[in-house]
């Protein structure tokens, strides 16, 4: 990937996944060289908190209880409000940015809004080079909301609790624009508050004009997905995977109950019809139908459900998928689940001869935990133990 030195960030454009140094020194850090914005914190602005001529989002996304995330291929990013600790109201920040955001998406809610009051939304991720801890990658220009999105769904306001306190904090969603790169003359002139600029991505002046999301979706190069595809790619993720592992290594039918109910928390379709006694399985763990068709005339279709709980090092083979592949007839599909990963020839396989097999990884796994909030040990220990030997 590109990498800009630190001495360069304040004349270079932004570039979609490039990552710009830091150094040792919070002087040097790379966000505030590169936007002009404070030098620390998850909301960073410039200009006064209510008219910004631009907004900084930063996230590690490796916070437990609050699991920012992008999803590249919709083009959706999920970010947690500023409202972390119980006491506040949720727009009594000391950074506003809860009151930001919902400033932002009122606008984009009211349809004789104008948008030219909303100022743009850039991504950065933490991504530590060899060179500095306090390096970030950027990840797109973004704009409230998701055209799959409802005014119900696009802002969120969701209830936590800690030790007894509850308290508020919002979910919000935007889109990230398909810009690839952005002129470094336009962030000078926002910078400077001019936000008319004639350097703007006209995919930003489109969106301004007329809500005309153009969202920066991506398709994967390949179908067969690569070992490092498959697992954990962060700390939470890790995490939550030792830990059904731990749990269910030495007790598989206790992991095939897990699957099953992970499966179903993966799509409302799906609905398990039995979890399989281990002696008498003949390869399906779990049988289920997924609901296909409008919902007062359903056609369901039959799919059979594998579940392996392996160490990271040990990947499901061509044995265990074939296993699985045997019990499939026509109109019916099947689903692998793994806290490990598939071996590439068994993927190869599986895909060159279009079986249709839906296959849910270590990574997935992690993914669909915290997608439901079960993105932390005591959360994913409640639910196990609900639905073991259900």
């Amino acid at each position: 990937m590109k990498i800009f030195a630190n001495n360069k960030l304040d004349t270079c454009n932004l570039v979609v996944d490039a990552v710009y140094e830091g150094t040792d020194s919070i002087k040097e850090e790379p966000i505030n060289k590169l936007m002009s914005v404070g030098n620390q914190g998850g909301f960073r602005k410039k200009g006064n908190w209510e008219n910004p001529n631009l907004v900084v989002l930063c996230s590690t996304l490796e916070d437990i209880d609050w699991p920012d995330q992008i999803d590249v291929n919709t083009g959706i990013f999920t970010y947690y409000g500023d409202n972390k600790k119980p006491g506040y109201g949720i727009h009594q920040t000391p950074l506003r940015g809860n009151s930001i955001l919902s400033r932002a998406f009122d606008v984009v809610h009211n349809d004789d809004s104008d948008l030219s009051k909303i100022p743009p939304f850039f991504i950065f991720t933490k991504y530590p080079t060899k060179n500095s801890q306090r390096s970030y990658k950027f990840r797109g220009l973004a704009v409230p909301g998701h055209p799959s999105l409802t005014q119900t769904q696009d802002l969120v306001a969701i209830w936590k609790s800690t030790k007894g306190q509850r308290f508020q904090n919002y979910q919000a969603h935007f889109s990230i624009l398909n810009v690839g790169e952005l002129d470094r003359r336009w962030i000078n002139d926002l910078i400077q508050g001019n936000k008319s600029s004639l350097f703007a991505p006209k995919e930003w002046v489109r969106w301004q004009k007329n809500k005309s999301y153009s969202v920066l979706t991506s398709e994967p190069v390949i179908n067969v997905r690569t070992k490092e595809e498959q697992v954990p790619d962060s700390k939470l993720k890790q995490s939550l995977i030792n830990f059904i592992h731990q749990r269910y290594s030495s007790n598989p039918a206790g992991f095939e109950h897990f699957a099953a109910r992970l499966f179903e928390m993966f799509d409302s379709r799906v609905k398990i019809d039995e979890v399989t006694q281990a002696s008498v399985d003949g390869g399906r763990d779990a049988i289920g139908t997924y609901k296909l068709g409008i919902k007062s005339d359903p056609v369901n279709v039959t799919f059979f459900l594998e579940a392996k709980c392996y160490d990271s090092n040990n990947p499901v083979g061509v044995k265990e998928l074939s296993r699985l592949i045997s019990r499939i007839r026509n109109r019916q599909f099947g689903v692998m689940v793994t806290t490990s990963y598939i071996g590439n020839q068994a993927y190869t396989e599986v895909r060159q001869d279009r079986h249709p097999i839906i296959i849910i990884t270590g990574k997935d796994i992690a993914e669909i935990l915290i997608e439901h909030n079960y993105n932390s040990i005591e959360s994913l220990t409640r639910l196990c133990e609900s639905v073991e030997y259900y």
